[in-house]
């Protein structure tokens, strides 16, 4: 760009009309430009609705995250000996330590709450379609890094249930054909679970994969403003600008959006508190009884189970009785939602204009994964079992035939222009 580039210029003007520190930081730094670019300058289509909260909600719970975390890290002892005391010092030693811990564990749960409502949304108005595939995928890969981040977080407490579920989900990587074995045996550093696989997963939680997270976020960020956000109708609001190149449906996401979301907030906080206060265990979904005693290799709990947010796909692999085959099925169902993009054939985006059998099919999809969580909490007994392979039908029938019904579906006209509801 030439030195006297009059976009550039103009960017400026702010700046320099400025004086003090402000203003020597903006040379130096375009803070305001960012924010310009970023906040009030980017225009966001004007029928948001509530179901577009849950986007700011996860960037709130991820920044809670890290910074409990931050304060927990510095009383934890990541051995096999001290883990488990040195979580109840926490609880009853450290200032405010129960505070700090209950925020943590509770808010791993409301993260998978937002972020499964998040990507219901882009479920239901076609988020994932053009010109979002990447965003979709980027985001897909951001639930992934969030279940390994959870899954080593869960182990960390060194509670029974967290010793047993270790074994069941580090075990699973030994079906892999040929490295398999090898790549159990890495993962644990031992040959069975252990202090050394408790130090590296520590290690893993606390460092490695919250820095790709936070990559993942803010490529997922930049790949939304560049493309621009979804809206209930699925309609592109940047194919009608108006005579001033801004769209006519779109609004500056600050301060509309910034104050709307501010409302979400309050609402989120008032649930998250009445949970953290009252109900931190939530009968044994956020934090299970087995894991309010220590680690024992010779006592295995009664009914082993992961924590709620990832009992689908433990469903899903109980339902087969093969190993490698659950093992299969348990990836193809994350692939599955990668690639959605490109299985959704339907001449329009939205759950608002598609027909009876897009909406059947997403009903379906919604009842078999909220089946296949609660039957993944479920002991193993034939009808939960038959059960859960009924659901795992419907889960997969969702993906694998939206090809087929997807074209024949009857679809609704779509409006050339947003539809916009004062409220």
């Amino acid at each position: 760009m030439a030195v006297n580039d009059p976009a550039r210029l103009r960017a400026a003007e702010p700046a320099r009309a400025k004086k003090g520190l402000w203003a020597w930081i903006n040379e130096r730094l375009p803070v305001d430009e960012f924010f310009r670019h970023e906040l009030t300058e980017y225009f966001a289509p004007k029928n948001f609705n509530i179901w577009y909260f849950f986007g700011s909600l996860a960037m709130l719970v991820l920044v809670m995250q890290i910074l409990t975390g931050i304060f927990l890290t510095m009383y934890y002892h990541p051995t096999a000996s001290g883990a488990y005391a040195s979580v109840q010092f926490i609880m009853r030693e450290v200032s405010w330590g129960w505070l700090i811990r209950y925020m943590h564990s509770t808010g791993a749960s409301f993260f998978f709450i937002v972020v499964y409502l998040h990507m219901f949304r882009g479920l239901l108005y076609g988020s994932y379609r053009r010109p979002r595939e990447l965003l979709w995928v980027i985001g897909m890969v951001v639930y992934m890094a969030l279940m390994a981040e959870a899954f080593m977080g869960y182990v960390l407490p060194w509670g029974n249930m967290s010793y047993w579920g270790a074994q069941v989900i580090i075990n699973l990587f030994g079906t892999i054909p040929a490295i398999g074995p090898a790549l159990t045996q890495w993962i644990r550093g031992d040959y069975g679970i252990s202090g050394a696989t408790l130090n590296r997963l520590f290690a893993l939680h606390v460092a490695a994969v919250p820095i790709v997270l936070l990559l993942l976020v803010g490529l997922h960020l930049v790949a939304l403003h560049r493309v621009g956000s979804n809206n209930p109708d699925g309609i592109e609001i940047k194919d009608h600008p108006g005579p001033d190149g801004k769209p006519l449906d779109g609004i500056p996401f600050h301060p509309y959006y910034t104050v709307k979301d501010v409302m979400g907030v309050g609402a989120f906080f008032i649930l998250f508190a009445l949970v953290v206060f009252y109900f931190p265990t939530f009968h044994g979904l956020f934090l299970e009884p087995a894991n309010f005693t220590r680690a024992n290799p010779l006592s295995t709990p009664p009914d082993i189970h992961p924590v709620w947010y990832f009992t689908p796909y433990y469903a899903i692999l109980r339902a087969v009785p093969s190993k490698g085959l659950g093992a299969f099925l348990l990836a193809m169902a994350l692939v599955s939602l990668v690639l959605l993009p490109w299985l959704d054939r339907s001449p329009v985006k939205s759950i608002r204009y598609k027909g009876w059998i897009s909406r059947l099919a997403l009903a379906v999809f919604i009842v078999s994964f909220v089946g296949l969580g609660y039957l993944g909490m479920q002991p193993v007994e034939p009808v939960y079992v038959l059960l859960a392979r009924i659901f795992a039908v419907g889960y997969f029938a969702f993906f694998w035939l939206m090809p087929f019904y997807s074209r024949i579906d009857p679809v609704k006209p779509v409006p050339e222009r947003v539809v916009y509801h004062a409220h």
